[in-house]
């Protein structure tokens, strides 16, 4: 799978894929990354890509025709990228969303900077919009990071144990039950003794009641999902 960062900083974006799971994932040709920059687009003689906005407003904006021309070049070259934007101003992004994104062949994430991109540009060539929170970064590069770890992880081939993606959070909308590892005694405190006796069915029961418990207490919306797709079941 191929992830194209379209960022004026590839220096933020790069180094987070030199080190552990995606460093092999890019060695192994489970997934592969390259940048764009749209100042190589740029038909200022200053190279530059933002201007102020109308209507007034602090801050400065990405100018449309560099982010127009670069994402042009890329659908030309692939006509089958998916182009992300990452906004505060979207749908949240959710694990239902990586698993769905993780089947397809190439995706672009148009990363913005200032006080964000010519809603032009988003209009043009957008075919999904997503959110990481509700609150402000500097730049998407961040949020760009964010979907590419969820989604990359969802490739087959990434991680080597693909039972890993079957006890995550959100499956089945809920929490992931607590874990434990040796010391079995640590500051006097011990891990619950089904966890300690090998059954595995009481294990598997055990860890979904604490994971219905864990996610009535910190998501309680998520808990509400879940009891409304098992009525629908």
């Amino acid at each position: 799978m191929r992830f194209t960062f379209v960022t004026l900083f590839r220096n933020i974006v790069e180094g987070y894929f030199s080190d552990s799971i995606l460093k092999r994932a890019i060695q192994n040709n489970h997934i592969s990354i390259d940048f764009v920059s749209p100042r190589d687009f740029s038909t200022n003689k200053h190279k530059k890509t933002d201007d102020t906005a109308f209507g007034g407003g602090a801050g400065m904006l990405m100018t449309p025709q560099p982010l127009y021309d670069a994402l042009d070049a890329i659908k030309k070259a692939s006509p089958q990228a998916h182009i992300v934007f990452l906004t505060p101003v979207a749908k949240p992004f959710v694990q239902n969303d990586a698993k769905r994104l993780a089947k397809k062949e190439h995706i672009v994430f148009v990363s913005g900077r200032y006080e964000g991109i010519d809603e032009r540009i988003v209009e043009l060539f957008a075919d999904e919009v997503f959110s990481i929170g509700d609150y402000i970064l500097t730049g998407g590069e961040l949020a760009s990071m964010v979907l590419c770890d969820a989604i990359s992880r969802n490739v087959e081939g990434v991680l080597g144990n693909s039972d890993s993606l079957t006890e995550e959070s959100f499956n089945e909308s809920l929490l992931e039950a607590p874990s434990f590892t040796k010391p079995q005694n640590f500051h006097s405190l011990t891990p619950p003794k089904e966890f300690l006796k090998g059954n595995h069915s009481k294990i598997r029961s055990l860890k979904f009641a604490l994971s219905i418990t864990k996610t009535k207490y910190f998501r309680p919306e998520q808990l509400r999902k879940h009891n409304s797709m098992e009525k629908l079941s």
